[in-house]
């Protein structure tokens, strides 16, 4: 049992670190290469610029499957954030000293929108 649970465990750091295996970098010798420009040339600071053109063209061919998972998520973890975690902040907001809710918590609590 222990010899599988540490199997598992190298062969888990073999493919987490083969992820970084190669950058994707230019080197000094490959600039001979032809421009090519970026998909989707716009300025983030121009509000209007996602009105005019198309975020579609500039993203990836094929998204993540499980971005997907996330949209689908994003009300639970609100209804979550408002039923349970907002009301832990009101009950230690309401006796500070009893439950260690300090300056830093306030000012987290109260940049929440």
């Amino acid at each position: 049992m222990r010899g599988t649970v540490t199997g598992i465990g190298v062969l888990t750091l073999l493919l987490m670190a083969s992820g970084c295996g190669t950058t994707h970098q230019q080197s000094a010798g490959t600039n001979d290469r032809e421009y090519m420009p970026p998909t989707s040339i716009y300025n983030i600071l121009d509000s209007t610029a996602l009105v005019y053109s198309s975020p579609a063209a500039g993203s990836a061919v094929n998204d993540h499957p499980l971005r997907w998972l996330g949209f689908l998520a994003h009300p639970i973890g609100h209804a979550f954030d408002y039923g349970i975690n907002r009301s832990i902040y009101r009950v230690g907001a309401s006796s500070p000293y009893l439950h260690g809710y300090t300056a830093e918590d306030s000012m987290l609590d109260a940049q929440r929108q």
